[in-house]
């Protein structure tokens, strides 16, 4: 029995390893263009952490079966195949708790009425498969789900406000589309490390009857329904840096 307790240990890590190897090149391919989100998404982030489960609990059964029998053989192996399961199984279960948290959207906007407009990037956009425009039936799904998220507004004039917006910009890492002044509008992408995910981002600036400015900014995601909060952080993060 010790010798089955061993096997089973070391297939537990081995389909552990395997498990990680799944989850870690799903991100991978897609950032590379090897297949889609869906693909990435619901067949191979599923099916790792499924894998990853499941090695997780035949250590734990080979642990259990170790203490009762009193033989400890490949009880370590099973210890070392519970800990890389789950800190496998960590990352897509952290993604599926973000996702049940987040209502499904992908473009978050500070002007919910009147979205900023993407020019540059319109036509990358429109063949993306979350298209260029702003849907706005979303609108109050936002409004409640992100009420804070609103227009900023700024004693300063509308040059000063977009120079220092730009440099955020800059400072954030984004891609950037357009920067122009005279028209009060950026854009540019943010791009995610692992997976590769292109958001889009286009800031309109507009001086303000009171002499000061106003600025709107909008974040949407190129793909996925449901972007787990990210664009509203993002904006959230920006305007921070604004204040």
């Amino acid at each position: 029995m010790t010798g089955l307790q061993k096997a089973l240990a070391a297939l537990a890590l081995l389909v552990g390893l395997v498990a990680g190897g799944v989850i870690g090149v799903a991100g991978i391919g897609h950032k590379y263009g090897a297949w889609d989100l869906a693909f990435a998404e619901d067949k191979l982030l599923h099916y790792g952490f499924l894998a990853a489960l499941g090695a997780g609990g035949v250590a734990i059964a080979v642990m259990l079966i170790g203490a009762v029998r009193g033989r400890l053989g490949g009880v370590f192996t099973a210890l070392l195949a519970l800990a890389v399961s789950a800190g496998v199984a960590y990352m897509p279960w952290r993604m599926q708790e973000q996702a049940k948290a987040s209502p499904a959207l992908h473009d978050i906007s500070t002007d919910t009425a009147q979205p900023p407009e993407f020019v540059a990037l319109a036509e990358v956009r429109r063949v993306a498969p979350n298209g260029v425009d702003y849907a706005a039936a979303d609108a109050a799904i936002q409004k409640k789900a992100y009420p804070d998220i609103a227009t900023y507004r700024s004693a300063q004039p509308a040059a000063a406000l977009h120079g220092k917006a730009a440099a955020i910009v800059k400072d954030m890492g984004w891609q950037v589309a357009a920067n122009l002044p005279d028209e009060g509008r950026i854009e540019a992408t943010s791009v995610s490390e692992w997976f590769g995910l292109k958001d889009d981002i286009v800031i309109r600036i507009a001086s303000t009857d009171q002499g000061g400015s106003s600025l709107d900014i909008r974040s949407a995601s190129r793909e996925g329904a449901n972007d787990r909060g990210a664009n509203a952080e993002r904006i959230r993060a920006f305007l921070a840096a604004l204040r």
